[in-house]
Order: C-alpha cells, then sequence, then structure tokens
C-alpha cells in the first residue's frame, strides 16, 4: 500500500486535479471532502477522454467527471484478497480506507514490484483490462 495518496475536494477545478497529476506524477487523484472522507476517483483517463475531449472547460468541477461510489478495501487484506476485488471490479486502483478514512492506496504497479510475482502481475493486468474492455476481447473479429 502506498500511504501517500494524492487527494483533491470534490469542487476543485479539472485544470487543477490535472495539474497535481502532472506535479506529482500520478494517474490518479482521490476527491475527499471537508471531514476527509473519500467521495469519488478521478483517474487521467476520466480527464483525458471525457473532461477535457468533450469540449468541457477546464474550470468545470472535477467531481462531474470522476467515480462514484468507489470500490474500497480494509488495511488487514491480504494482497491476495486486494487483487481478487480489483480483478473482480475491472480497476487498477484500490483505495485504503480504515475507520471512514483515507489511509492509502494499492496499485497494480503496487502489487507487482512489492511482491515480485510477474506472473500475479500479468495475469491481473490480463482480468482487469478484459473486464475493463469486454467488448474489445468479446466482440466478432471476422475470419
Amino acid at each position: 500500500m502506498t500511504e501517500s495518496v494524492v487527494t483533491a475536494h470534490p469542487s476543485a477545478t479539472v485544470r487543477h486535479v490535472a495539474e497535481l497529476m502532472r506535479e506529482r506524477n500520478v494517474g490518479s487523484v482521490v476527491l475527499v471532502d471537508e471531514d476527509g472522507r473519500l467521495v469519488g476517483f478521478v483517474t487521467d483517463r476520466d480527464l483525458a477522454l471525457g473532461a477535457l475531449t468533450d469540449g468541457r472547460d477546464s474550470t468545470d468541477r472535477v467531481s462531474a467527471h470522476g467515480s462514484s461510489p468507489v470500490v474500497t478495501a480494509e488495511p488487514g487484506m491480504n494482497v491476495e484478497e486486494a487483487a481478487e476485488i480489483m480483478v473482480r471490479h475491472g480497476i487498477r486502483r484500490l483505495p485504503i480506507i480504515d475507520d471512514g478514512r483515507l489511509t492509502g492506496i494499492v496499485t497494480l504497479d503496487d502489487l507487482a514490484v512489492r511482491t515480485g510475482d510477474l506472473e500475479l502481475a500479468h495475469h491481473m493486468t490480463t482480468q482487469i483490462t478484459r473486464a475493463a474492455l469486454p467488448g474489445f476481447y468479446f466482440h466478432d473479429r471476422g475470419g
């Protein structure tokens, strides 16, 4: 788990969150309210494919482009449980919540690097991609 999670308020602008991603070299930002409770999740893909390419204004609230509710896990989970949740939901990032508060995040990269299990990482990447892009894997390609 990575404990230093980049966060923003849901009322932050798309531009502000994109700048945060660039400055902190991350692909996602967790949206938290004034009480530190997780209320949404936005990825660089959300911004690139939605907020910035649909002719929207970069001063739009980022919460309009994020995901909610967010799939989360608890700090006591083992690697296999976290991996199973990520595959089941087709997600690459899993925020960790302890007593209602964001305490960290587990990413696909974290699992690959920290476990050293490249086969697990490859399997997860394949399964998550299939879950996220079912039309690509299951449509009739002809021939």
